[in-house]
């Protein structure tokens, strides 16, 4: 298949693609981090170059339930609008297979429902960071917390809590994902075991 990864620059997932033997290339405004095919630009651009599936991370800063403190800061509600209307032109793309990937945000229910609740715990990489899967035209992961007769077992151990608030809840799962200059690059990477599951049960 023809694959687009869009607003990836981490090559992650297009890696996991091509290994397997597809024509999956990435697309972002950054340049490629991992050499590869990568388009450097506006995915919408593209968007119609006759691609067989899609799998996109649109930004989610200013849609993320995350950013809930800040939700109401001046001009926050036009960066909103306008990060939904890139999301929709991902979902709306004329592609057969699409999957948008993000936190949890208002892009549910407002574009369309999110179809998948995953963890990266599910696919063997003991992190946890909860992320919604837009699904079109696309199976949900499989994934199993134990051995069956015909599926091992994917999950890893849940991970503990690395970071807590001052109320004693657990703001941290991992030390990737805290303060840093390049704290949001961190968290925009796929894990490499969803990554691996996308390409294995979709490709």
């Amino acid at each position: 298949m023809r694959i687009l990864i869009a607003c990836e620059y981490s090559g992650i997932v297009r890696d996991a693609f091509k290994a397997r033997g597809h024509d999956a290339w990435s697309c972002d405004i950054l340049p490629t981090e991992s050499p590869g095919n990568h388009i450097q630009g506006d995915v919408i651009e593209i968007i119609n170059d006759g691609w067989d599936m899609m799998i996109g991370h649109p930004p989610c800063t200013y849609i993320s339930f995350a950013g809930t403190a800040h939700w109401n800061k001046p001009g926050r509600v036009f960066k909103r609008l306008e990060a939904l209307t890139f999301f929709a032109k991902l979902w709306e793309a004329p592609i057969e297979k699409i999957c948008l990937e993000n936190p949890k945000s208002c892009a549910s229910p407002v574009i369309a429902k999110y179809t998948q609740m995953i963890q990266p715990y599910y696919f063997g990489n003991r992190d946890y960071k909860t992320t919604w899967l837009w699904l079109k035209n696309l199976p949900n992961l499989i994934h199993s917390d134990t051995d069956g007769i015909f599926d091992k077992k994917t999950h890893t151990k849940k991970p503990k809590a690395y970071a807590f608030n001052k109320s004693g809840k657990a703001i941290h799962w991992t030390d990737k994902f805290t303060p840093s200059n390049d704290r949001e690059l961190l968290r925009s990477k796929t894990f490499q075991g969803i990554a691996n599951a996308m390409a294995d049960q979709w490709g």
